[in-house]
């Protein structure tokens, strides 16, 4: 069986850099991906979720932000949970194995450090290790 999953496309939000209780970081964003045909003469877009894990959460926090093209490379995941009103939930995300940039570095503004500076590594980060669920 296969379960792979490419997508290309803009951040929405910042990413939310977040860490377990026992210290394993995950990353949450969304990612705006436009289809190939129009609807009603406008293109369609679709707002995915995105959750990665350890290094990629780390790599994805600290050098991605709102408006950032991003090419993702993962598994679709269907979760069920429950909301707080005690109804069951169903969600469509995408588990991370690996993200990179889409787009060429920022430019240094003024006074704003570019982030060939900061140490950016343009391949990105793979998952390393399982997952813990």
């Amino acid at each position: 069986m296969l379960n792979h999953i490419t997508l290309m496309g803009r951040l929405t939000r910042d990413p939310e850099l977040r860490y377990t209780p026992t210290g394993l970081p995950v990353c949450n964003f969304s990612v705006a991906c436009d289809r190939d045909y129009k609807t009603g003469g406008e293109k369609a877009t679709d707002f995915v979720n995105v959750v990665a894990w350890r290094n990629t959460a780390e790599f994805v926090g600290k050098y991605f932000t709102k408006g950032r093209m991003a090419v993702v490379d993962g598994r679709l995941q269907i979760r069920d949970w429950t909301d707080r009103d005690g109804k069951k939930r169903r969600t469509a995300e995408i588990l991370a194995g690996s993200v990179n940039f889409g787009d060429s570095k920022p430019q240094a503004q003024e006074g704003q450090p570019a982030y060939a500076a900061a140490g950016a590594f343009a391949g990105g980060y793979s998952a390393d290790c399982d997952l813990p669920f």
